[in-house]
């Protein structure tokens, strides 16, 4: 019987904590392979450069892709704090600096909002914009995802990465990272972002390779 080739997809990101969920919720899709930077030699750190998410991730796809001749999936997410005036926003891997640690980023925003003693004054939500790139037919498809929420007061859970242990959701009294992964993924930004991609990719058909 033959059998279809799969067709490879690159994950535009050297995040090992995405790159887990993004494998995870695309593992059902037998006819594509998911590739990561561990696959390549010199794999590129892309300077984004934008203040939207949006074109950040366009950024990411375009160069990825150029650089290993494959369909890429890219996105660019963070953090967004009322109070802060949208900060961390497209900076937040590197809030407390480019060297930053995810612990070093929570602190700094802990303490910025250490003035604001009242959870309805922690108001917050998680975006990420999720695009799939096709070398010579340039954007096939895009999605967005939000996730409502408040920062707490403190740490709590082992789970997920980044800024999860200080996120309770809205309708939540507990952190991102105090939930399983499952339901997680059922109302996290990147999750639904995600899910709008699913149909995207479970649709790729091994003709596009010939273009």
């Amino acid at each position: 019987m033959f059998k279809e080739k799969k067709i490879p997809v690159v994950i535009a990101t050297k995040n090992n904590g995405k790159i887990r969920e993004i494998k995870g919720f695309f593992n059902d899709i037998k006819k594509i392979k998911l590739l990561t930077f561990a696959d390549f030699k010199d794999f590129p750190d892309v300077t984004e450069g934008s203040n939207s998410f949006f074109e950040n991730a366009i950024i990411k796809a375009e160069e990825i892709s150029k650089f290993t001749g494959k369909i890429t999936l890219a996105e660019d997410s963070g953090l967004e704090v009322d109070a802060l005036g949208g900060k961390p926003g497209v900076n937040s891997s590197i809030y407390a600096g480019k060297s930053a640690t995810d612990k070093d980023n929570r602190i700094k925003l802990l303490d910025k909002l250490s003035g604001f003693s009242s959870l309805k004054d922690r108001t917050a939500r998680f975006i990420c914009h999720m695009i799939v790139w096709h070398p010579k037919l340039g954007m096939v498809g895009k999605s967005t995802g939000v996730c409502e929420g408040k920062i707490g007061f403190k740490e709590a859970g082992i789970n997920g990465f980044g800024y999860d242990c200080i996120f309770i959701p809205e309708g939540y009294n507990k952190t991102m990272a105090q939930l399983s992964g499952r339901e997680k993924n059922s109302i996290s930004h990147r999750g639904k972002a995600l899910r709008g991609l699913h149909d995207c990719l479970a649709g790729l058909s091994a003709e596009i390779l010939k273009l």
